[in-house]
């Protein structure tokens, strides 16, 4: 895990990652503020690209931060895992209680429980599925929405060689 702190961390390798993977994040200007094993903290500012016509951060920005808290932490148990596991959002639930309209922080604090789904998805070989929070707050600290991210993780499959 330490190898994809280093990487997560680093301000250049994670804009670059997000530039050739969530080209839509990086424009967004979604950071990692903060991550680590049990929690990990994504910030998206309010700017000209995620507002909407209310002067607020537009709900689909709003929501790659949030998965972005969540996702952190579901990459940092699988990164070059043995086996592979592949990870896949299956559902996603969102409530807004207040405006967003400035930087707006999401924080996933359920690393161990994701942890504890990829370990059972490598020790049963079955799908695993785990719901998730992620808590989004303004710069006074005050709810601004709340996800609820499912994930899926999986043991990767090679497909069966063929012949010819």
């Amino acid at each position: 895990m330490d190898a994809f702190f280093r990487l997560i961390r680093n301000p250049l390798k994670f804009r670059l990652f997000l530039l050739g993977n969530i080209p839509s994040a990086f424009l967004c200007g979604i950071r990692i503020a903060e991550v680590d094993g049990q929690r990990c903290t994504a910030t998206i500012p309010y700017r000209w690209y995620t507002r909407n016509p209310f002067k607020s951060i537009y709900f689909a920005c709003l929501s790659m931060a949030a998965e972005m808290a969540t996702g952190g932490l579901a990459m940092a148990h699988v990164y070059k895992r043995k086996p592979p596991i592949s990870m896949l959002v299956l559902m996603m639930e969102a409530s807004f209680s207040k405006k967003a309209t400035g930087l707006t922080r999401f924080t996933c604090t359920d690393g161990a429980a994701i942890k504890a789904a990829v370990e059972q998805a490598i020790s049963t070989g079955e799908a695993t599925t785990i719901r998730v929070r992620s808590h989004g707050t303004n710069a006074a600290g005050e709810t601004v929405a709340e996800f609820f991210i499912t994930w899926s993780f999986k043991v990767k499959t090679r497909p069966p060689a063929q012949t010819h």
